[in-house]
Protein backbone atom coordinates (compact mmCIF):
# COMPACT_ATOMS: atom_id res chain seq x y z
CA UNK A 1 0.00 0.00 0.00
CA UNK A 2 1.08 3.43 -0.68
CA UNK A 3 0.80 4.98 2.88
CA UNK A 4 1.85 8.50 1.62
CA UNK A 5 -1.28 8.15 -1.17
CA UNK A 6 -3.45 6.75 1.28
CA UNK A 7 -3.26 9.76 3.75
CA UNK A 8 -3.12 12.83 1.13
CA UNK A 9 -6.31 10.63 0.13
CA UNK A 10 -7.79 11.10 3.62
CA UNK A 11 -7.07 15.19 4.13
CA UNK A 12 -7.97 15.80 0.46
CA UNK A 13 -11.12 14.75 0.66
CA UNK A 14 -11.78 17.57 3.35
CA UNK A 15 -12.14 19.47 0.05
CA UNK A 16 -10.21 23.12 -0.74
CA UNK A 17 -12.90 25.30 1.17
CA UNK A 18 -12.82 23.39 4.07
CA UNK A 19 -8.97 23.04 4.48
CA UNK A 20 -8.85 26.83 3.90
CA UNK A 21 -10.73 27.51 6.88
CA UNK A 22 -9.21 25.30 9.15
CA UNK A 23 -5.76 26.64 7.95
CA UNK A 24 -7.22 30.35 8.50
CA UNK A 25 -8.41 28.91 12.26
CA UNK A 26 -5.10 27.41 13.24
CA UNK A 27 -3.26 30.62 11.74
CA UNK A 28 -5.58 32.92 13.92
CA UNK A 29 -4.97 30.57 17.26
CA UNK A 30 -1.68 31.36 17.29
CA UNK A 31 -1.63 35.12 16.62
CA UNK A 32 -4.42 34.44 19.93
CA UNK A 33 -1.48 32.69 21.81
CA UNK A 34 0.77 36.10 21.41
CA UNK A 35 -2.09 38.25 21.68
CA UNK A 36 -3.19 36.24 25.09
CA UNK A 37 0.06 37.48 26.69
CA UNK A 38 -0.18 40.89 25.93
CA UNK A 39 -3.79 40.91 27.33
CA UNK A 40 -2.42 39.29 30.53
CA UNK A 41 0.49 42.02 31.18
CA UNK A 42 -1.94 45.00 30.68
CA UNK A 43 -4.58 42.93 32.40
CA UNK A 44 -1.79 42.78 35.19
CA UNK A 45 -0.95 46.51 34.95
CA UNK A 46 -4.84 47.46 35.30
CA UNK A 47 -4.46 45.81 38.82
CA UNK A 48 -1.81 46.96 39.75
CA UNK A 49 -2.91 50.63 38.87
CA UNK A 50 -6.38 49.98 40.44
CA UNK A 51 -4.52 49.67 43.82
CA UNK A 52 -7.42 47.01 44.49
CA UNK A 53 -4.91 44.81 46.36
CA UNK A 54 -4.56 47.18 48.78
CA UNK A 55 -7.87 48.11 49.96
CA UNK A 56 -9.01 47.19 53.41
CA UNK A 57 -11.32 44.20 52.31
CA UNK A 58 -8.75 42.72 50.92
CA UNK A 59 -5.59 43.25 53.05
CA UNK A 60 -5.72 42.02 56.47
CA UNK A 61 -3.27 43.63 59.02
CA UNK A 62 -1.61 41.13 61.36
CA UNK A 63 -3.39 37.79 59.41
CA UNK A 64 -1.33 37.28 56.33
CA UNK A 65 -2.78 34.09 55.21
CA UNK A 66 -6.52 35.56 55.08
CA UNK A 67 -4.92 38.51 52.91
CA UNK A 68 -3.02 36.04 50.64
CA UNK A 69 -6.26 34.29 50.28
CA UNK A 70 -8.17 37.10 49.25
CA UNK A 71 -5.53 39.09 47.26
CA UNK A 72 -5.43 36.05 45.01
CA UNK A 73 -9.32 35.98 44.55
CA UNK A 74 -9.36 39.54 44.14
CA UNK A 75 -6.81 39.52 41.82
CA UNK A 76 -8.52 35.97 39.84
CA UNK A 77 -11.71 37.93 39.73
CA UNK A 78 -10.97 41.60 38.02
CA UNK A 79 -8.54 40.05 35.87
CA UNK A 80 -11.25 37.80 34.90
CA UNK A 81 -13.81 40.94 34.51
CA UNK A 82 -11.50 42.74 32.44
CA UNK A 83 -10.43 40.01 30.00
CA UNK A 84 -14.22 39.62 29.27
CA UNK A 85 -14.34 41.45 26.14
CA UNK A 86 -11.52 38.99 25.31
CA UNK A 87 -12.69 36.19 26.64
CA UNK A 88 -15.73 36.68 24.64
CA UNK A 89 -14.03 36.96 21.20
CA UNK A 90 -11.87 33.73 21.57
CA UNK A 91 -14.01 31.83 22.87
CA UNK A 92 -17.24 32.55 22.01
CA UNK A 93 -17.81 34.46 18.98
CA UNK A 94 -15.02 33.73 16.71
CA UNK A 95 -15.83 29.80 17.86
CA UNK A 96 -19.24 30.53 16.20
CA UNK A 97 -17.94 32.38 13.58
CA UNK A 98 -15.83 29.19 12.57
CA UNK A 99 -18.70 26.78 13.69
CA UNK A 100 -17.04 25.03 16.61
CA UNK A 101 -19.42 26.03 19.02
CA UNK A 102 -23.46 26.72 19.15
CA UNK A 103 -23.51 27.57 22.99
CA UNK A 104 -25.86 30.22 23.54
CA UNK A 105 -24.79 33.24 24.67
CA UNK A 106 -26.30 33.12 28.15
CA UNK A 107 -25.29 29.69 28.87
CA UNK A 108 -21.55 30.65 27.88
CA UNK A 109 -21.62 33.92 30.19
CA UNK A 110 -23.00 31.74 32.74
CA UNK A 111 -20.41 28.91 32.99
CA UNK A 112 -17.79 31.50 32.59
CA UNK A 113 -18.75 33.12 36.18
CA UNK A 114 -18.66 29.70 37.70
CA UNK A 115 -15.88 28.57 35.98
CA UNK A 116 -14.16 32.10 37.34
CA UNK A 117 -15.78 31.33 40.61
CA UNK A 118 -13.91 27.49 40.96
CA UNK A 119 -10.93 29.25 39.78
CA UNK A 120 -10.68 31.90 42.42
CA UNK A 121 -11.74 29.48 45.25
CA UNK A 122 -8.79 27.08 44.46
CA UNK A 123 -6.38 29.78 43.30
CA UNK A 124 -6.96 31.42 46.60
CA UNK A 125 -6.08 28.60 48.75
CA UNK A 126 -3.21 27.60 46.52
CA UNK A 127 -1.45 30.96 46.12
CA UNK A 128 -2.22 31.82 50.02
CA UNK A 129 -0.04 28.29 50.61
CA UNK A 130 2.64 29.53 47.98
CA UNK A 131 2.60 33.21 49.73
CA UNK A 132 3.11 31.06 53.29
CA UNK A 133 6.02 29.25 52.01
CA UNK A 134 7.22 32.94 50.68
CA UNK A 135 7.24 34.39 54.09
CA UNK A 136 8.24 31.02 56.16
CA UNK A 137 11.11 29.22 53.77
CA UNK A 138 13.51 31.78 52.77
CA UNK A 139 15.65 31.69 49.62
CA UNK A 140 14.38 28.12 48.97
CA UNK A 141 11.43 28.94 48.92
CA UNK A 142 10.70 28.00 44.88
CA UNK A 143 11.37 24.59 46.32
CA UNK A 144 8.21 24.53 48.34
CA UNK A 145 6.48 26.40 46.10
CA UNK A 146 6.88 23.78 43.61
CA UNK A 147 6.12 20.73 45.69
CA UNK A 148 2.95 22.76 46.68
CA UNK A 149 2.14 23.31 42.76
CA UNK A 150 2.98 19.18 42.79
CA UNK A 151 0.37 17.99 45.16
CA UNK A 152 -2.01 20.85 44.42
CA UNK A 153 -2.42 19.50 40.65
CA UNK A 154 -2.72 15.74 42.06
CA UNK A 155 -5.66 16.50 44.13
CA UNK A 156 -6.95 18.21 41.08
CA UNK A 157 -6.71 15.32 39.27
CA UNK A 158 -8.32 13.50 41.72
CA UNK A 159 -11.35 15.70 42.44
CA UNK A 160 -11.87 17.01 38.88
CA UNK A 161 -13.58 14.46 37.53
CA UNK A 162 -16.24 13.69 40.66
CA UNK A 163 -16.18 17.55 41.69
CA UNK A 164 -14.98 19.99 39.00
CA UNK A 165 -16.05 18.61 35.46
CA UNK A 166 -20.04 17.68 36.88
CA UNK A 167 -20.40 21.46 37.72
CA UNK A 168 -20.22 22.31 33.47
CA UNK A 169 -21.62 19.33 32.02
CA UNK A 170 -23.77 16.28 32.82
CA UNK A 171 -22.54 12.90 32.82
CA UNK A 172 -24.86 9.71 32.51
CA UNK A 173 -23.65 5.73 32.52
CA UNK A 174 -23.00 5.04 28.69
CA UNK A 175 -26.94 3.57 27.41
CA UNK A 176 -27.38 -0.12 26.82
CA UNK A 177 -26.18 -1.03 22.95
CA UNK A 178 -23.65 -1.23 20.28
CA UNK A 179 -21.36 1.51 21.69
CA UNK A 180 -21.16 0.10 25.14
CA UNK A 181 -20.67 -3.68 23.92
CA UNK A 182 -17.84 -1.77 22.08
CA UNK A 183 -16.18 0.06 24.51
CA UNK A 184 -16.94 -2.54 27.80
CA UNK A 185 -13.84 -5.06 26.54
CA UNK A 186 -11.43 -2.08 26.07
CA UNK A 187 -12.33 -0.41 29.59
CA UNK A 188 -11.36 -3.83 31.31
CA UNK A 189 -8.50 -4.18 29.79
CA UNK A 190 -7.82 -0.95 31.05
CA UNK A 191 -8.68 -1.29 34.44
CA UNK A 192 -11.37 0.89 34.27
CA UNK A 193 -14.61 -0.39 36.05
CA UNK A 194 -17.86 -1.25 33.53
CA UNK A 195 -19.93 1.41 35.75
CA UNK A 196 -17.09 4.01 35.00
CA UNK A 197 -18.15 4.49 31.25
CA UNK A 198 -20.29 7.85 30.99
CA UNK A 199 -21.79 9.69 28.06
CA UNK A 200 -21.55 13.77 28.73
CA UNK A 201 -23.47 16.79 27.07
CA UNK A 202 -19.94 18.12 25.07
CA UNK A 203 -22.20 19.43 22.53
CA UNK A 204 -23.16 22.27 24.95
CA UNK A 205 -19.79 23.96 25.23
CA UNK A 206 -18.03 22.69 21.60
CA UNK A 207 -19.00 20.78 18.45
CA UNK A 208 -15.23 19.09 18.29
CA UNK A 209 -15.17 15.06 18.63
CA UNK A 210 -13.61 14.29 21.84
CA UNK A 211 -13.53 11.80 24.27
CA UNK A 212 -11.51 11.34 27.71
CA UNK A 213 -10.16 9.02 30.03
CA UNK A 214 -9.11 10.39 33.42
CA UNK A 215 -9.18 10.12 36.91
CA UNK A 216 -7.12 7.38 39.41
CA UNK A 217 -8.25 4.38 41.12
CA UNK A 218 -12.27 4.60 42.32
CA UNK A 219 -12.27 8.33 40.10
CA UNK A 220 -10.61 6.51 37.11
CA UNK A 221 -13.32 6.94 34.34
CA UNK A 222 -14.15 7.11 30.49
CA UNK A 223 -15.98 10.02 29.32
CA UNK A 224 -17.68 10.59 25.15
CA UNK A 225 -18.95 13.72 24.15
CA UNK A 226 -22.39 13.28 23.17
CA UNK A 227 -21.18 14.48 19.57
CA UNK A 228 -19.56 11.78 19.03
CA UNK A 229 -23.32 9.95 18.90
CA UNK A 230 -23.92 12.78 16.22
CA UNK A 231 -22.29 11.08 12.80
CA UNK A 232 -19.01 9.38 13.97
CA UNK A 233 -19.15 5.79 13.29
CA UNK A 234 -18.71 2.74 15.60
CA UNK A 235 -14.96 2.12 14.43
CA UNK A 236 -13.91 5.72 14.89
CA UNK A 237 -15.96 5.95 18.47
CA UNK A 238 -13.44 2.84 19.19
CA UNK A 239 -10.24 4.72 17.88
CA UNK A 240 -10.62 7.57 19.75
CA UNK A 241 -11.55 6.20 23.13
CA UNK A 242 -8.60 3.51 22.48
CA UNK A 243 -6.78 6.84 22.31
CA UNK A 244 -7.83 8.57 25.21
CA UNK A 245 -7.57 4.83 27.21
CA UNK A 246 -3.84 4.93 26.03
CA UNK A 247 -3.80 7.78 28.03
CA UNK A 248 -4.49 6.62 31.69
CA UNK A 249 -2.90 3.40 30.92
CA UNK A 250 0.34 5.34 29.95
CA UNK A 251 -0.25 7.41 32.83
CA UNK A 252 0.41 10.42 30.69
CA UNK A 253 -1.54 12.66 33.85
CA UNK A 254 0.90 11.84 35.99
CA UNK A 255 3.67 12.87 33.92
CA UNK A 256 1.65 15.86 33.15
CA UNK A 257 1.83 16.87 36.73
CA UNK A 258 5.54 15.77 36.44
CA UNK A 259 5.79 18.54 33.83
CA UNK A 260 3.75 21.19 35.17
CA UNK A 261 5.68 20.57 38.77
CA UNK A 262 8.97 21.12 36.67
CA UNK A 263 7.56 23.93 34.86
CA UNK A 264 7.11 25.37 38.38
CA UNK A 265 10.39 24.86 39.26
CA UNK A 266 12.06 27.08 36.66
CA UNK A 267 9.19 29.55 36.87
CA UNK A 268 9.32 30.16 40.61
CA UNK A 269 13.47 30.38 40.17
CA UNK A 270 13.76 32.88 37.86
CA UNK A 271 10.48 34.68 39.50
CA UNK A 272 12.89 35.62 42.46
CA UNK A 273 14.93 36.81 40.22
CA UNK A 274 13.16 38.53 37.67
CA UNK A 275 10.27 39.83 39.85
CA UNK A 276 11.98 43.40 40.75
CA UNK A 277 12.29 44.02 37.01
CA UNK A 278 8.87 43.51 36.12
CA UNK A 279 7.16 44.48 39.53
CA UNK A 280 9.09 48.37 38.54
CA UNK A 281 7.50 47.85 35.13
CA UNK A 282 3.91 47.32 35.85
CA UNK A 283 4.63 49.87 38.56
CA UNK A 284 4.26 47.29 41.41
CA UNK A 285 6.16 48.80 45.00
CA UNK A 286 5.24 45.88 47.05
CA UNK A 287 7.87 42.96 47.82
CA UNK A 288 7.33 39.61 46.24
CA UNK A 289 6.47 38.48 49.57
CA UNK A 290 3.27 41.13 49.71
CA UNK A 291 -0.09 39.69 47.86
CA UNK A 292 -0.16 43.37 47.06
CA UNK A 293 2.71 42.80 44.37
CA UNK A 294 0.94 39.61 42.69
CA UNK A 295 0.25 41.06 39.48
CA UNK A 296 4.09 41.28 39.28
CA UNK A 297 4.66 37.35 40.66
CA UNK A 298 1.72 36.63 38.12
CA UNK A 299 3.40 38.56 34.92
CA UNK A 300 6.68 36.99 35.45
CA UNK A 301 5.44 33.29 35.90
CA UNK A 302 3.21 33.93 32.21
CA UNK A 303 6.03 35.00 30.80
CA UNK A 304 8.45 32.01 31.67
CA UNK A 305 5.52 29.58 30.25
CA UNK A 306 4.98 31.29 27.21
CA UNK A 307 8.95 30.77 26.53
CA UNK A 308 8.42 27.53 28.10
CA UNK A 309 5.43 26.78 25.50
CA UNK A 310 7.39 25.30 22.33
CA UNK A 311 9.29 22.57 24.84
CA UNK A 312 5.81 21.70 26.79
CA UNK A 313 4.46 21.02 23.13
CA UNK A 314 6.89 18.41 22.43
CA UNK A 315 6.12 16.71 25.36
CA UNK A 316 2.80 16.35 24.28
CA UNK A 317 2.70 15.73 21.29
CA UNK A 318 5.59 12.75 21.98
CA UNK A 319 2.28 11.65 24.61
CA UNK A 320 -0.34 11.87 21.96
CA UNK A 321 1.63 9.99 19.60
CA UNK A 322 2.11 7.14 22.27
CA UNK A 323 -1.76 7.19 22.58
CA UNK A 324 -2.55 6.61 18.83
CA UNK A 325 0.18 4.28 18.92
CA UNK A 326 -1.95 2.29 22.05
CA UNK A 327 -5.03 2.70 19.94
CA UNK A 328 -3.84 1.04 16.65
CA UNK A 329 -2.43 -1.50 18.65
CA UNK A 330 -4.77 -2.36 21.03
CA UNK A 331 -8.15 -1.65 18.50
CA UNK A 332 -6.49 -2.07 15.40
CA UNK A 333 -9.15 0.67 13.91
CA UNK A 334 -6.47 2.34 11.68
CA UNK A 335 -9.10 3.73 9.46
CA UNK A 336 -11.62 4.59 11.96
CA UNK A 337 -8.58 6.89 13.56
CA UNK A 338 -7.77 8.14 10.39
CA UNK A 339 -11.78 9.38 9.76
CA UNK A 340 -12.05 10.50 13.55
CA UNK A 341 -8.39 12.76 12.95
CA UNK A 342 -10.21 13.84 9.56
CA UNK A 343 -12.70 15.62 11.65
CA UNK A 344 -10.11 17.46 13.99
CA UNK A 345 -8.72 18.56 10.87
CA UNK A 346 -11.38 21.83 11.21
CA UNK A 347 -9.85 23.42 13.65
CA UNK A 348 -6.27 22.07 13.10
CA UNK A 349 -4.64 22.77 10.19
CA UNK A 350 -3.46 19.20 9.29
CA UNK A 351 -0.48 20.49 7.09
CA UNK A 352 1.70 22.65 9.24
CA UNK A 353 4.81 23.23 8.59
CA UNK A 354 8.07 21.85 10.60
CA UNK A 355 8.96 25.02 12.46
CA UNK A 356 4.97 25.93 13.33
CA UNK A 357 4.36 21.93 14.14
CA UNK A 358 7.04 22.48 16.46
CA UNK A 359 6.31 25.51 18.32
CA UNK A 360 2.36 26.10 18.07
CA UNK A 361 0.96 22.04 18.08
CA UNK A 362 0.53 20.02 21.21
CA UNK A 363 -0.38 17.27 18.93
CA UNK A 364 1.12 15.85 16.18
CA UNK A 365 -0.12 16.91 12.77
CA UNK A 366 -3.47 15.64 11.64
CA UNK A 367 -1.55 14.50 8.32
CA UNK A 368 1.37 13.35 10.56
CA UNK A 369 -0.94 11.02 12.57
CA UNK A 370 -2.67 9.53 9.39
CA UNK A 371 0.41 8.51 7.72
CA UNK A 372 1.57 6.87 10.92
CA UNK A 373 -1.96 4.79 11.14
CA UNK A 374 -1.46 3.99 7.52
CA UNK A 375 1.72 2.83 8.24
CA UNK A 376 0.76 0.87 10.79
CA UNK A 377 -1.96 -0.69 8.49
CA UNK A 378 0.71 -1.33 5.98
CA UNK A 379 2.76 -3.40 8.04
CA UNK A 380 -0.50 -5.13 10.45
CA UNK A 381 -2.37 -5.72 7.67
CA UNK A 382 -3.12 -9.33 7.24
CA UNK A 383 -4.26 -11.06 3.54
CA UNK A 384 -6.79 -14.23 3.90
CA UNK A 385 -8.08 -16.44 1.47
CA UNK A 386 -11.90 -15.99 0.82
CA UNK A 387 -14.32 -18.02 3.21
CA UNK A 388 -16.39 -20.77 1.33
CA UNK A 389 -19.13 -20.28 3.77
CA UNK A 390 -21.79 -16.83 3.79
CA UNK A 391 -20.04 -13.90 5.35
CA UNK A 392 -21.44 -12.80 8.61
CA UNK A 393 -23.50 -9.59 8.69
CA UNK A 394 -22.15 -6.21 8.94
CA UNK A 395 -22.28 -4.80 12.51
CA UNK A 396 -20.77 -1.73 11.16
CA UNK A 397 -23.57 1.66 12.57
CA UNK A 398 -23.17 5.33 12.71
CA UNK A 399 -23.30 6.80 16.24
Amino acid sequence: MDVQAATNAYIDAMGPERLARAIAYTTGNHWILLAALVVSIITAYLVARSNVLTHRWVKHDGKPNRTAATSAAAFLVLSALITLPWTLYTDWFRQHTYQRSSQPLGDFLGQWALSTAVSALIGAIMLMVIYLALRRAGARWWLWATGIVAVGMTLLMLAAPVVIEPLFNKYQPLPDGAVRDALLPMSTDAGVPSDRIFVYDGSRQSNNFTANAGGVGSTARIAISDVAFKGATLDEVRAVTGHEIGHYVLKHSQWGILLVSLLSLVSFFSAGRLYPTVARLLSVSAPMTDPAGLPALITTISLVSFVATPFLNTMSRHFESQADRYSLEHVGEADGLATALVKTADYRNPRPGLIEETIFYDHPSVERRIRNAMQWKSINTVTTAPALSAPAPSHAESN
